[in-house]
């Protein structure tokens, strides 16, 4: 776990042209996506389409890394940091002392790491994409991190992200930041936004997690 400082992000919504400011207090963030050994050690499972225990995990959908967030909080003994109820399809955030997603805005102000550019770094040096990944997946920390050394931040697997892309128009879909090893490097920028339904499982899509300062 790595630690981000406290600091600002402006996001931006392209449908409604609106842009707001997040102030953000200090947390923690995986230095590294949750890979295929760490997923399997904490829940038993292998759900991966290709097979490497530092492969980033994939065909993991927003419910998974919720699940797993609460599972690893029990393995360390944290409180849980997600509520939820499975007859009712609700999930509630109640702690911030145990393990979950970022916010949308804490995986920006990571990834940006200081910078104000599209990316933290040329792009072939920091991230696996459509254009140098020959079109697979990578283990992690193959390429250069950013600036407070987080690696994968660009490329290699989307990461779910806690939050509601857009509920007037799509309702439960959740927010993916990042970009992945089959995309074209336009899509991965720190500023791209893609949404997906919550129980979404795909070969380019995985999660890393966070936790509130002072835990971890």
């Amino acid at each position: 776990m790595v630690s981000v400082p406290a600091g600002e992000v402006t996001l931006s919504d392209r449908r409604t042209q609106r842009r707001w400011p997040v102030a953000l207090e200090p947390y923690r963030l995986a230095a590294f996506p949750v890979t295929q050994a760490q997923y399997f050690a904490v829940t038993g499972e292998r759900p991966s389409a290709a097979a490497g225990d530092q492969l980033p995990v994939e065909q993991v959908s927003w419910w998974d890394g919720i699940r797993f967030c609460n599972a690893l909080s029990t393995r360390e003994g944290l409180p849980l940091a997600y509520h939820l109820d499975p007859s009712a399809g609700t999930v509630e955030h109640v702690s911030s002392a145990g393990y979950r997603l970022p916010t949308e805005a804490e995986w920006e102000h990571a990834a940006r790491a200081g910078t104000t550019g599209p990316r933290y770094g040329p792009l072939d040096e920091i991230a696996w994409y459509r254009g140098n990944s020959h079109e697979r997946i990578h283990e992690v920390g193959g390429k250069q991190p950013n600036l407070w050394g987080l690696s994968d931040m660009l490329g290699n697997v989307w990461e779910w992200c806690w939050d509601i892309y857009d509920a007037e128009v799509y309702g439960t879909y959740r927010v993916l930041r990042g970009g992945g090893w089959f995309d074209e490097h336009w899509s991965c920028r720190v500023a791209v936004r893609r949404r997906s339904h919550p129980t979404y499982q795909i070969d380019d899509v995985g999660f890393r997690v966070a936790i509130a300062g002072g835990y971890a």
